[in-house]
């Protein structure tokens, strides 16, 4: 072969690799096209725009669609999201522009004339996904046609021509609008049946932005001017309230506990009277009752505290972000079942701290304390979405994966923490001996009892952080993203924080008037800000335009659900600071 071959082959083989990788380099997978590369459109989605839960599939409504429509083949997150995704008509190749291309013509009978008015009085939207970015439309349009001594006339009218704008970089997709064309419509006031062309125009335009910050827009609500001050004003009222409590805290409690502790075996039964917590250093490591239940509600409390970090961290890493199809809710299934591990080892070692029998039932207590309310509540919902024939409504498939998943994942690896945590166990690290027979409580006022210490104990972290969670109630039952990651995990360690603060202030007042039974109360009081938060869920709800039974449902059950999980990890979080509080005090006191 001589050398001039040797170089045309070389060439040919070059310009086969180079066309080899440019075609794989356009392609949705990696979200890089050539011109006129055919880009993935689906439509989702449709719904009353003021109940994001109440969505229905696209074609419940009469619109144009392909004969045979292909459903998307979607994950586990997307399914529990309410995502149907399935083809269209539309077609929007790279950098194509269009005007006035013809969709299809349809003969509205009718009832399909019936089905858009109803969408249009209830301003029904429609969503889609090109190249994976979710974008949003309304259906139609209402308008008063004259008005009368009486009443007014309103019109009805269906948006026949969709306009599609599309930015672009390089060869790069960045942002995508979908807007009805209000001069192009047609009157559905009137049952009657209409012959309807609907048509769409593609209009593309290049933009500046970077590919990799398309997902901001979305976010983009939270980045305004009023937001940001919002949620720097919700952070600083917090700051100020985690330094007042740190104040009291030292001024009132700390400056009397170091005298509580000078004065400890004085013989001076006046002083004596000044210090009770001391009194009860014989009843105060005494086990509660219901011990299983206490243990399990440790066990729980700490897994859903490790689920919601590994979910900031997530967030973190860039893998979890706003609109990014189902990731979140996949996320909470697989993350919950892997941290069932750290509820059945935490329970069983702390069950196995008081006995080193019937550990067991509290692992399995455990197991459904917080998977059992949610599976009621999720199962109600589902039958009233079923009612509506709503995509909140899970296929059978779906739920029997969740129940394999539970049941091949989740039970075996709480059994193992379990296990491992029977076998790791260690003796509860008591200071102080406990009595054979309780102390009895000396009788107490109504403002030292139970409901008033959990008032207290929830009022004061719920007032630091209400600002922003009027911004995460607005995100989750809304269009857009109200609540940046940064700052909603900064609330959620104050949060944290405050109540860590108050159990131990308030457990410390407890025991001050020789009530031994803080156990439990400490739960109680660092868990009640979640009874706040379910209190201002139902100020939301009624000072939104949300309504209907599938929106009234799926509001309070699932903020029922994230409320109970809020219990449970600031009870956690109240009685391990207070027991850490307890030991040291009482550990001070023995080493006098």
């Amino acid at each position: 072969m001589s050398k001039m071959e040797a170089l045309k082959l070389s060439l040919i083989i070059i310009s086969l690799l180079l066309t080899n990788l440019r075609s794989i380099a356009s392609s949705p997978h990696n979200h890089g096209y050539n011109v006129g590369d055919h880009v993935p459109l689906f439509v989702n989605k449709v719904g009353p725009l003021n109940n994001p839960s109440e969505t229905y599939q696209y074609y419940e409504l009469p619109f144009c669609g392909p004969d045979p429509v292909v459903k998307k083949k979607e994950s586990l997150g997307e399914v529990l999201s309410g995502d149907r995704l399935t083809t269209a008509l539309y077609k929007l190749n790279f950098r194509e522009n269009k005007v006035a291309e013809t969709l299809c013509h349809k003969k509205l009978e009718g009832d399909d004339v019936a089905k858009f008015r109803d969408a249009v009085i209830n301003d029904f939207y429609f969503q889609m996904y090109y190249d994976d970015l979710p974008f949003w439309g309304f259906v139609g349009k209402i308008e008063e046609d004259s008005w009368t001594l009486e009443k007014k006339s309103l019109k009805y009218f269906l948006f026949k021509h969709v306009q599609f704008d599309v930015l672009y970089n390089g060869n790069q997709i960045i942002e995508v609008h979908a807007i009805g064309d209000p001069n192009q419509v047609v009157d559905i006031t009137e049952d009657v049946g209409v012959d309807v062309q609907f048509t769409y125009s593609v209009v593309w335009n290049t933009t500046s932005a970077a590919f990799d910050t398309r997902m901001d827009r979305y976010s983009r609500a939270s980045s305004l001017p009023i937001h940001l001050k919002i949620h720097w004003f919700s952070f600083i009222n917090s700051v100020i309230t985690i330094m007042l409590l740190i104040g009291l805290l030292t001024l009132l409690f700390m400056r009397r506990l170091r005298n509580d502790l000078r004065t400890f075996s004085t013989g001076d039964e006046e002083d004596d009277k000044e210090v009770g917590w001391k009194y009860i250093h014989g009843d105060v490591f005494r086990y509660p009752r219901n011990k299983s239940l206490f243990c399990a509600v440790m066990g729980v409390g700490t897994q859903l505290l490790t689920l919601v970090c590994s979910l900031f961290v997530l967030v973190c890493l860039g893998i979890l972000y706003p609109y990014n199809r189902g990731t979140l809710c996949t996320a909470l299934v697989i993350l919950y079942s892997l941290t069932s591990v750290v509820a059945g080892y935490t329970t069983a070692s702390f069950h196995c701290q008081f006995a080193e029998t019937g550990w067991e039932r509290s692992v399995l207590l455990a197991g459904i304390m917080y998977a059992g309310p949610l599976f009621v509540i999720s199962s109600i919902l589902n039958v009233v979405a079923v009612s509506y024939g709503a995509t909140a409504a899970l296929p059978f498939g779906t739920i029997m994966v969740i129940v394999l998943l539970y049941a091949f994942l989740t039970i075996p690896l709480l059994v193992l923490g379990g296990v491992i945590g029977y076998l790791f166990r260690s003796e509860f690290q008591s200071p102080c001996a406990t009595k054979r027979y309780p102390r009895e409580i000396p009788p107490l006022p109504w403002y030292r009892d139970t409901p008033c210490q959990m008032f207290l104990g929830g009022f004061l972290p719920f007032s630091a952080i209400v600002l922003e969670l009027q911004h995460l109630y607005a995100s989750l039952w809304g269009y857009r993203i109200f609540t940046l990651p940064s700052i909603l995990f900064i609330m959620f360690i104050i949060l944290i924080l405050i109540t860590a603060i108050l159990s131990v202030g308030l457990t410390y007042i407890q025991l001050s008037v020789e009530d031994h039974q803080w156990w439990w109360r400490s739960v109680f009081c660092g868990g009640s800000t979640a009874i706040f938060m379910f209190a201002y869920c139902i100020y939301f709800y009624t000072r939104s335009s949300m309504s209907g039974l599938l929106q009234f449902s799926f509001v309070f059950g699932y903020n029922a659900c994230m409320c109970y999980a809020f219990f449970l990890m600031l009870g956690t979080v109240g009685f391990r600071s207070s027991l850490m509080f307890v030991r040291y005090i009482y550990r001070a006191v023995k080493s006098e």
